[in-house]
């Protein structure tokens, strides 16, 4: 914990908020005993996020459309990107997690490093404030700006649906699993079924960016 506490380059006045952005539902749900999980600080941290980059872009983007600044903060706050800056601070190895979800290397999942990442802004938002906060948001938006990186869209579901297609006896099916949050800012998941078998799990804001995540997954753990 104290190490992640340094590669945050945070110092918190209340270490249970880091914690609690740590502890995943499977985890909660297993231990209970009061054990809160990390998603009512993934919901505000999403939020506080939204409002860092907005601020940040309209400010030093001064030419950009309001569509271009959308489609800008939308690349910025994806699941992709939150995964990467989860992965490059070490998350994974410091998530609580249930035993089943450890056996399916969720501490590797995008779409919980993604979660955990929000989760640690909002820990911090609350331990100290709106400032450090955007402080620490903008170690890594800025980079992303002045050295941005081409974002061209994989179609991962036509992909694995083409190596599937190969042996026609093999069944592929997406089913969605859940879905939070409200109108506005749903966020759905979705697993990957090869005859009744899960190969991969996936969350976006959408089910066509679920889907993608879980085939992106399955197609990681097929060796693609």
């Amino acid at each position: 914990m104290k190490e992640l506490e340094k590669r945050l380059g945070y110092k918190y006045k209340n270490i249970s908020y880091l914690e609690n952005a740590l502890t995943h539902s499977s985890y909660a749900n297993e231990v209970r005993h009061g054990v809160k999980s990390n998603e009512r600080l993934e919901f505000l941290g999403d939020s506080v996020l939204s409002v860092v980059v907005s601020d940040y872009i309209y400010k030093n983007c001064p030419d950009l459309p309001e569509g271009e600044l959308s489609k800008l903060r939308a690349s910025l706050v994806c699941e992709k990107s939150l995964c990467r800056f989860s992965k490059a601070l070490g998350v994974g190895e410091c998530l609580k997690l249930s035993r089943g979800e450890k056996n399916l290397r969720g501490s590797e999942r995008p779409s919980i490093l993604a979660d955990a990442f929000e989760a640690i802004i909002a820990s911090i938002y609350l331990d100290g404030g709106m400032e450090q906060a955007r402080k620490f948001i903008l170690r890594y938006i800025e980079p992303e700006l002045k050295n941005p990186k081409p974002r061209a869209f994989k179609d991962y579901k036509t992909t694995l649906q083409e190596i599937i297609q190969k042996n026609p006896e093999e069944h592929l099916a997406y089913v969605l699993t859940g879905e939070e949050g409200p109108d506005h800012d749903k966020h759905f998941y979705v697993e990957v079924h090869l005859n009744n078998n899960v190969i991969g799990r996936g969350g976006g804001r959408s089910k066509k960016e679920a889907e993608q995540q879980a085939a992106r997954e399955a197609l990681e753990l097929m060796g693609y």
